[in-house]
């Protein structure tokens, strides 16, 4: 564990000490224990990367935090002052879905962090950006507005709910009664502008003009064909925003995406079940 901003952020490592330092990240609020995350860190740690799995605030049993312009910004701002904690000075931003996202944002926050960055399942484009703010927003304001911070604790919906948070974690409730329904409603407000889809922005909450910021080697996992939450279209909007950037196809089936959904809805497997499938590729372009 190592607190950052006031918050405990659990963290581990996997793979050989003297390794190149990988840090991946998964999407959604999903934890670093969900389903497919330790299966592809130990593929790389395999190819001799020491990978960093972390649970970002919000995830897993880390503890809940709200600021910043927006959630993937909190994140990439807990990442950086995470690193420094750690004497960590150079990593492979590495990330998945949501935790692409949070990895885009976090190189061009920390350039001089960043050694290479590497993305799969791209969010983008209206329906996925909206369906985010379905998710992780709306339910959210509906449930303060109604019934105060008591009645956030018991949204009902999909791993990674308040109520998950802190079963998983039992600080996390005294943090939430703490911040308080009015600051929860203006953060989630907030956060909430970052999916109202935008013409210039090719992700959920990040300008196209930043992307000049990404000054890294860039590999990017084109999206599946009718991936419609991580869409083909948006993984080349991002291609033609970095330069140097290189797209691939995806090195798992092209409807991986939607198996594993059907799949998890089924309770058998999880959404990133299919990600190990990557780690050749993904090895591959670390060490060129």
């Amino acid at each position: 564990e190592v607190e950052v901003n006031g918050g405990v952020v659990v963290y581990e490592f996997v793979g050989p000490e003297d390794g190149e330092v990988v840090v991946l990240t998964p999407g959604g609020r999903f934890s670093k224990d969900y389903g497919g995350v330790h299966e592809l860190a130990e593929a790389l740690a395999a190819g001799g990367k020491r990978v960093l799995l972390w649970d970002r605030p919000n995830c897993g049993r880390s503890d809940v935090q709200l600021y910043g312009r927006s959630e993937s910004h909190m994140r990439a701002e807990t990442l950086g002052v995470m690193l420094e904690k750690l004497g960590i000075e150079k990593v492979v931003a590495a990330g998945g879905s949501g935790g692409a996202r949070d990895m885009i944002v976090f190189t061009m926050m920390y350039p001089e962090k960043v050694t290479k960055l590497l993305t799969w399942c791209i969010v983008g484009g209206t329906f996925s950006t909206m369906s985010l703010a379905g998710v992780y927003v709306l339910p959210e304001l509906r449930a303060v507005r109604a019934g105060g911070i008591e009645a956030v604790l018991s949204i009902p919906g999909a791993a990674g709910s308040w109520a998950d948070l802190c079963e998983a974690n039992p600080r996390n409730k005294e943090r939430l009664l703490e911040v308080g329904a009015e600051e929860f409603e203006r953060v989630m407000e907030r956060w909430f502008d970052a999916y109202i889809p935008k013409a210039n922005e090719a992700i959920p909450g990040v300008a196209d003009w930043e992307f000049a910021q990404v000054q890294v080697p860039t590999l990017i996992v084109r999206g599946g064909a009718k991936d419609y939450d991580h869409p083909a279209r948006t993984s080349r909007e991002v291609l033609s925003l970095i330069e140097g950037a290189r797209l691939i196809e995806p090195p798992w089936p092209e409807d991986a995406w939607e198996q594993a959904a059907v799949a998890t809805g089924q309770g058998r497997g999880s959404l990133f079940d299919f990600w190990q499938l990557g780690a050749p590729e993904f090895l591959a372009f670390i060490d060129e």
